[in-house]
């Protein structure tokens, strides 16, 4: 070793710990397994272990934003961008959130000028047990007024198994300065929405749906209330020789306390499954009756396990929600917790 290297060194020791070789005063660092990791191009990268298991997409170059990959245990995504046959089904993005029917403006289709924008994010937390993105969005008409404020709170959450679920809940209101209401018109289409892979779809793949309450195919599952939804199917792991399709699928899931639960379900067997909260009736949002939504997605390994599920809903059930505030913390501008 040259003396210049050891002196830079011995340079860098001092500086991390401090006068007397001491370590800097507080807790020791030590690496968070959960990680929210910002990325050039407005994306968000969450991760477990270091691997990434979702990412949210919130640039310009969309009319919404949108979570891409949905990533499954074996690493390969168990959610895609569009319908593999249908070119005027671009706007199914993976995992998106989207009402065609709001304020008199279409937020479902690429069709019109509306649009859903991200004006900031409140917290990147990291965590042992979760990871927690939370932001604000607005959703503009084609004129650019701002008809609904949205806040976004997920969390990735890992499980055992190497298997792992995204919990997302919503709070939507009339945007301020808060003095009118904003109407969610009946529809099918919205609000959240997750279009699986080519492989784990039944029509252009190997998949099956099948619902909390037993019903199993587009047939038996289409429009009719359940606790949660599941897409279950065959998806491709590895390369050349080693290259084989091991079974993976999303289970969606509505929480106990969301108005209208268990809700009606928008599905296709060509691949998407959409938990259509409208789809009955509309539903008008106050400054002082804020709606507030929470789903999970549970990205599991093998077919699906109506056991697994149900362990899944009541821990899910049983969890409290998100609270966003602002911080006290040194250098931390907002931060959220659970508590209801």
């Amino acid at each position: 070793m040259s003396a210049t290297v050891a002196r830079a060194m011995l340079a860098v020791a001092l500086f991390w710990s401090g006068p007397a070789g001491m370590l800097p005063a507080g807790e020791p660092f030590t690496l968070k397994r959960c990680e929210v990791l910002p990325l050039p191009g407005r994306q968000v990268s969450m991760q477990v272990d270091g691997i990434e298991k979702v990412r949210w997409h919130f640039g310009g170059d969309s009319p919404r934003p949108f979570f891409y990959p949905f990533n499954g245990p074996s690493g390969a995504p168990l959610t895609r961008m569009g319908h593999p046959g249908a070119e005027n089904h671009d706007h199914h993005r993976s995992v998106w959130l989207a009402h065609a029917r709001l304020g008199g403006a279409d937020f479902w289709s690429d069709n019109t000028s509306a649009r859903v924008r991200q004006k900031h994010w409140y917290a990147y937390q990291d965590g042992d047990g979760e990871a927690v993105m939370a932001s604000v969005c607005g959703w503009y008409d084609g004129a650019g007024k701002e008809l609904l404020e949205q806040d976004l709170v997920a969390a990735l959450i890992p499980l055992d198994g190497g298997e792992h679920a995204l919990e997302i809940q919503l709070a939507l209101r009339p945007p301020p300065p808060a003095s009118e209401s904003v109407e969610l018109g009946q529809t099918n289409f919205g609000l959240l929405a997750v279009r699986v892979a080519k492989t784990v779809s039944t029509h252009f793949g190997g998949g099956i749906l099948t619902s909390s309450e037993g019903g199993q195919g587009e047939q038996a599952v289409f429009g009719r209330p359940a606790r949660w939804m599941d897409y279950s199917g065959p998806v491709a792991v590895g390369q050349g020789p080693e290259r084989k399709s091991v079974v993976e699928g999303i289970t969606c899931f509505d929480h106990p306390r969301n108005p209208r639960y268990p809700v009606d379900w928008h599905v296709r067997e060509d691949g998407w499954m959409g938990a259509a909260f409208s789809m009955n009736a509309g539903y008008t949002i106050t400054a002082d009756d804020p709606l507030v939504l929470r789903y999970l997605l549970h990205a599991h390994r093998g077919a699906y396990d109506h056991a697994n599920a149900q362990a899944q809903h009541e821990q899910f059930a049983n969890r409290p929600g998100f609270r966003i505030s602002r911080s006290a913390r040194p250098h931390c501008q907002y931060e959220v917790a659970r508590g209801d």
